[in-house]
């Protein structure tokens, strides 16, 4: 499903748009300002103020006959991955078992890491 509403603001003045624009200095000493993610929306001038004067009004009259709306568009129903083998071993009688061997398995991974760490530490303030 695809519905689309008219952009409104909160504020009293709801006629008024907002855009974020680039403005970059030219090699050949000229400044040019583009709209961002509007990129064919740009200008430049001679000065930073008359290229934004520039793009202004090429803003406005691009929109004279125009509007802007917000699109709603219903995202495509995804299933979790993970709920096909969720709880797949809970009845496995080695289950609690196997559960015992990664705890083990990571306690001694941890002490390892730790030992490192703190011979690494030592290292350090002997330089």
């Amino acid at each position: 499903m695809i519905s689309f509403s008219p952009s409104t603001s909160s504020n009293s003045d709801a006629s008024k748009l907002t855009y974020t624009v680039l403005v970059e200095s030219e090699p050949d000493g000229r400044f040019s300002a583009v709209v961002l993610g509007l990129s064919d929306c740009k200008s430049s001038g001679k000065t930073e103020n008359e290229a934004l004067e520039n793009l202004q009004q090429l803003l406005q009259k691009r929109l004279q006959n125009s509007r802007i709306v917000t699109l709603e568009i219903d995202s495509p129903q995804t299933d979790n991955p993970w709920l096909k083998v969720a709880g797949m071993y809970k009845d496995n009688p080695l289950f609690d078992e196997v559960l015992a061997d990664i705890k083990a398995e990571r306690s001694k991974v941890d002490t390892q890491m730790e030992e490192y760490y703190q011979r690494i530490d030592a290292e350090d303030e002997v330089k």
